[in-house]
């Protein structure tokens, strides 16, 4: 609707966006879409959005869909913000807590508010076959999208892959193929075959419209957050911290891009959520570099975790989420598999919601930021849970 152009996150070339594009035709890194902000701004504002239908569609002016008959639509979007007084209160310190509970989307997690926005694009571009790979909830919102849009889905999943993500493909329609081995395994296949085959990929930030269906979650918060908080008889608009589960992290990507769009657009001043990255001891790529001090994130070696979203050995927008947690003097922790998953039953039993796993594990996250002085007393701070835990019952087993 607004949309000037792509442009490549890390050397900054210009790309058309009325085009299939992947990735950077010079650098090879991602692309990010860039709107005509003044205009969006016309009519995009807090205000004009209390009339707007309850889903992320209701941002379109910062959307990349030029035709609405385009959209592909579940319904997603829209999640619930929730304060958590009970949570809050086994901490050694009074904090405003809350959890933004991304389970309740179509397919169970975060992953529609991407797929929403790439397939539509898809749609609008003429794509009929796509590819990803995954490690179970993208594919489980690629395959209910493209058998929604009318699209031929071919997913790549490791074969441990929890069980409901597999069923959930194959009765959406979408040819499943399991690979002994990780995502970045994963990743080649479709790499290797797509021109062969003609697929299109829509691999993690490999193009450029999961991430603008994710920024929609700091949209969000933004319109819920300042609803529900006042400090000082002035609105406060964002948290003081926000902690994220890192697999690919498009989210943690998308609403820093977000925030940035706002400022442009005069929603908000200049200041930031502490950004936190959250990942599993066994599988740290973002962790590891960001307290080396380095911009890129090696492979990590040797991958694993029962949150199969964490289990992301290798990123391509490593440097996009090492940036945010910086600029915005956030951090990067990792939890143990023991202790997300005991995390899990804790916030099931005091708030009803039974999260994903890599969702949990941002509260033994939260406790060691704690610890080491990272979160300090009467700070606000949000939880993003990613999905429902309903799609690993396996990690719950024995």
């Amino acid at each position: 609707m607004n949309v000037t152009h792509l442009e490549c996150a890390l050397c900054g070339l210009r790309h058309e966006a009325n085009t299939l594009q992947n990735l950077c035709i010079t650098c090879g890194k991602p692309l990010l879409v860039r709107y005509d902000l003044e205009k969006a701004a016309k009519t995009l504002t807090p205000e004009s959005l209390q009339t707007r239908e309850s889903n992320l569609w209701r941002y379109r002016e910062v959307l990349p869909v030029v035709n609405e008959a385009n959209i592909v639509s579940l319904g997603e979007g829209w999640t619930p913000l929730f304060k958590t007084d009970r949570l809050a209160a086994t901490l050694p310190i009074k904090l405003d807590l809350y959890i933004k509970d991304e389970g309740q989307n179509p397919t169970q997690s975060f992953k529609a508010r991407g797929m929403t926005a790439a397939i539509s694009m898809a749609k609008e571009l003429g794509v009929t076959k796509l590819a990803v790979p995954s490690a179970g909830n993208a594919a489980g919102a690629l395959a209910a999208y493209a058998a929604l849009a009318g699209m031929e889905a071919n997913i790549f999943m490791p074969a441990d892959t929890p069980r409901a993500n597999i069923v959930e493909c194959q009765q959406t329609g979408a040819n499943v193929t399991l690979i002994d081995g990780l995502i970045t395994d994963c990743g080649k296949i479709v790499a290797d075959r797509k021109d062969e085959m003609g697929w299109f990929d829509v691999s993690t930030l490999k193009e450029p419209y999961r991430v603008e269906g994710k920024k929609t979650m700091g949209y969000e918060l933004f319109e819920q957050f300042s609803s529900l908080v006042t400090r000082h008889l002035s609105p406060v608009t964002l948290p003081d911290a926000i902690l994220y589960p890192t697999g690919g992290g498009t989210g943690l990507i998308g609403m820093w891009k977000a925030f940035d769009e706002m400022e442009q657009m005069g929603w908000i001043g200049s200041e930031r959520p502490r950004m936190v990255s959250v990942q599993s001891e066994t599988c740290a790529p973002i962790v590891r570099a960001f307290h080396a001090g380095e911009r890129f994130a090696d492979e990590f070696e040797n991958a694993s975790t029962v949150a199969s979203g964490l289990r992301v050995p290798k990123c391509i927008g490593d440097f996009l989420i090492l940036d945010a947690i910086r600029a915005s003097n956030g951090t990067a922790v990792t939890v143990a598999d023991a202790e997300l998953t005991a995390a899990v039953a804790e916030i099931g039993a005091l708030t009803g919601t039974f999260t994903a796993p890599e969702g949990a594990a941002c509260l033994p996250a939260l406790r060691k930021l704690i610890a080491d002085g990272s979160v300090t007393e009467g700070e606000s701070v949000v939880i993003f849970n990613t999905g429902s835990g309903i799609k690993y019952l396996e990690a719950f087993e024995g």
